[in-house]
């Protein structure tokens, strides 16, 4: 099968291009490597991607329809995994226009590609901030009171609805799938357990919210990977699925993980509770184990292990692949960060 997968220079869409071409499927990867955090780990992650097989590559904006539209008339896709986005609830409080732009008119864009090139298998990430503060607990796909509570959640909400419309009117095939707390290696440096590894390995502070009782339906990457590379294969008209691992985990709990992992004491620094933030995510299951027979197997003490175990290794391949970038980029008089992670100067 062809494959194109949006954001698969990304922490989850690597990984989900990673495992389709190991299968042997086609694969091209829609990308435009934006700086919401620093792009050479976007370049690491495709360069371990190529290594598994050799996807296609367009580089760009999901907004650019003449290249949206080169990507789909070259590769003809006969499946879409739409995982590029604006992500984040407290970035989105400051950039929520930007964030419409991307994650609705991106999206909108996107499926009247999959409708022109007939491509009628089309997978949405949304995310459990849609479900928003609700005394429903586990939280489940039909609950008919959702209230997102922050810009990007608002989005995601949006883009699930946009997707029923084509599913509806153009007889596509359309899977929303809302993640719940993706983790693992090779996640963005942005988000909890990866900057709170690296904290307590450096000595830093961890930043605590409230009283660090939040919890979280932590799910490690390759369990979200199943469950989508499942939605790929799934015939339907629109269905919604919760990706979760049905276990909240507290911030508190967290910590002691990564502690444990680690061999460290983490120092704490207590604040208030950000704008936009839950208290809790609580994915139920019961659906997805049904239709898409999705049932997460790495336990949230593993996952931190592995996860810690490729920080490491990661730490130290970043720090010599550093020092030839700044060799490299006084070899060709530019300023290291201008230097790409693929070896050569630019042209």
């Amino acid at each position: 099968m062809r494959i194109l997968i949006t954001g698969g220079a990304g922490f989850i869409g690597s990984h989900v291009a990673e495992r389709l071409l190991k299968e042997g499927q086609e694969v091209a990867i829609l990308d435009d490597l934006n700086e919401y955090y620093d792009p050479r780990l976007k370049e690491q992650n495709l360069a371990i991607v190529q290594r598994s097989g050799n996807a296609a590559v367009y580089r760009g904006d999901i907004r650019d329809a003449a290249l949206v539209g080169r990507a789909f008339e070259e590769f003809r896709p006969e499946a879409v995994v739409h995982l590029a986005a604006r992500a984040g609830v407290r970035p989105s409080l400051e950039q929520a226009v930007l964030y419409t732009e991307v994650n609705c008119a991106g999206t909108v864009l996107l499926l009247e590609a999959a409708k022109r090139a007939g491509t009628r298998k089309f997978v949405l990430a949304s995310s459990s901030s849609v479900y928003g503060v609700t005394e429903r607990v586990p939280f489940q796909e039909d609950d008919p009171d959702l209230r997102p509570i922050s810009p990007y959640a608002g989005t995601k909400l949006a883009s699930e609805k946009l997707a029923y419309v084509y599913a509806h009117l153009y007889g596509m095939q359309l899977v929303c799938l809302r993640f719940f707390t993706v983790y693992g290696p090779r996640q963005r440096p942005d988000l909890a357990i990866r900057k709170f590894i690296q904290l307590v390995e450096e000595g830093g502070e961890i930043p605590i919210f409230g009283d660090g009782t939040m919890g979280r339906d932590y799910t490690y990457v390759s369990d979200t990977v199943d469950g989508i590379r499942a939605a790929v294969s799934l015939e339907c008209s629109f269905e919604v699925f919760n990706l979760g691992n049905s276990s909240p985990v507290t911030l508190n709990e967290m910590v002691a993980e990564i502690e444990k992992a680690t061999g460290k004491r983490a120092k704490l620094k207590r604040m208030e509770v950000p704008a936009g933030d839950v208290p809790i995510t609580y994915a139920d299951l019961r659906k997805s184990e049904s239709m898409l027979g999705y049932r997460p197997k790495v336990r949230f003490g593993e996952g931190i292990r592995r996860t810690v175990e490729w920080y490491r290794q990661w730490k130290i391949e970043s720090e010599d692949s550093a020092a030839d970038i700044w060799a490299l980029a006084d070899q060709c008089g530019q300023s290291a960060a201008s230097v790409p992670v693929r070896k050569g100067c630019p042209k």
